[in-house]
Order: C-alpha cells, then structure tokens, then sequence
C-alpha cells in the first residue's frame, strides 16, 4: 500500500507540473487489483479533467459513479464531462438522475443552472443559481466570470 500511495504521489506531483502524460504512465503502472480503488480513479479522473481530456474523463467519472453511486462528485464530474462535450442535455439528465445527496451540493445547483441556461431555460437556471449562492457565497463571484451564465447575468 505503501507503494500505492508513492505512486498516486507521483502522478499528482506530474499533473500540478502540467505534466498529463507522464501523470497517467504512472497511475497505469498500478497493479490492476488496485486500478479500480477510490483513490487512483479520483486522482486519474482529476489529472484527465486538467487535461481536458472529456472522454476519457467521462469514463472515469462513470467508474466512479458506479462504484459509489450514493457519492455526488462522480454525478457531478460525469455531468461535467458531458457538457464540456457539447452534451448538456445529457450532462443535465445525469444530476436529475443522481443520488439525493446531491440536492445538498452547491455545485449540483450551479451547474444545474449553467445547463439550463444552454439550454434556454432561464427560469429554472436563476432558481438553480440563488439556491447555489444561498447555500455558499462564493458561486457568486464565480459566476461573475461564467460565460456559460452570460444570458442571466443581469439578474445576478
């Protein structure tokens, strides 16, 4: 385990040296038995989000999910993904379908509401987006420069 954990180290070590590639050679030289541990896909899934690479961070995320499917941050990340790939509708269908802890998450309803905006519903988005800012203050200030919100800002 000991081993495990110089590895992860390593990878994250890359990643914050914006160094992707190397970052994942890592994590793959992981004995398979350990691939699928909570703690190697979150860190894959962080480095391939930095990377922006969607796809494979999609597939991550559903590992994730699918491994702890009452965890909100594999619904959250998924969802993520999706979007970034032009699939918001489907980035929205994963939140609405994901556990009820998510509903506690400021981030779920920040999001939420970026995808409602891109997909016209503006309404539902300015209701996602307050509940956001109610429940944690900083969600304003990241929505000051959020272009996904552009078209609702001046209810902000």
């Amino acid at each position: 385990m000991e081993e495990l954990e110089k590895i992860i180290s390593a990878a994250q070590g890359y990643s914050e040296l914006s160094m992707h590639d190397d970052a994942i050679t890592e994590l793959d030289a992981i004995p398979s038995e350990f691939a699928d541990l909570t703690e190697v896909l979150e860190t894959r899934l962080h480095i391939l989000m930095h990377a922006r690479r969607w796809k494979e961070s999609l597939a991550v995320s559903r590992k994730i999910c699918k491994a702890n499917p009452e965890a909100s941050s594999g619904f959250i990340h998924a969802a993520f993904c999706l979007h970034e790939l032009g699939r918001t509708h489907d980035a929205k269908t994963v939140l609405l379908e994901g556990p009820e802890s998510l509903l506690k998450e400021p981030t779920y309803h920040y999001n939420l509401a970026c995808y409602e905006v891109r997909l016209g519903n503006l309404a539902e988005a300015h209701a996602h987006l307050e509940t956001s800012f109610a429940m944690d203050r900083k969600f304003r200030e990241f929505a000051k420069g959020d272009s996904d919100l552009e078209p609702i800002r001046h209810l902000m």
